[in-house]
């Protein structure tokens, strides 16, 4: 896989990780929560960080297999995870300021 394609997968793979918390009420879209049925938003933003730390880990293997992994500082996490928050922004939307009828 060329370079440029696996930057285009992993940025695919970030809309959808941002976006499926939620998206459903399952634990990373497969364990069933069991109070209620219903996550919490502290529930929905621990997931969150868990699948951006997932998807970084998909981007350094693809980085890992082009080369040499550049050294990353704090300014590097920072803007990655914004990106991520608001990758996830179409997902809260729906969830959160969206109606939905019952």
């Amino acid at each position: 896989m060329s370079q440029s394609a696996s930057v285009w997968l992993v940025l695919l793979l970030a809309l959808v990780a941002a976006n499926l918390p939620f998206l459903n009420e399952r634990l990373l879209a497969l364990v069933p929560v069991g109070t209620g049925g219903r996550k919490s938003l502290a529930i929905r933003l621990a997931e969150l960080v868990l699948l951006y730390f997932i998807v970084g880990g998909i981007g350094l293997l693809f980085e890992r297999r082009v080369g040499q992994i550049a050294p990353q500082g704090w300014e590097f996490y920072a803007i990655t995870g914004a990106l991520f928050i608001v990758l996830a922004f179409p997902g809260f939307t729906w969830r959160y300021l969206l109606k939905h009828r019952n």
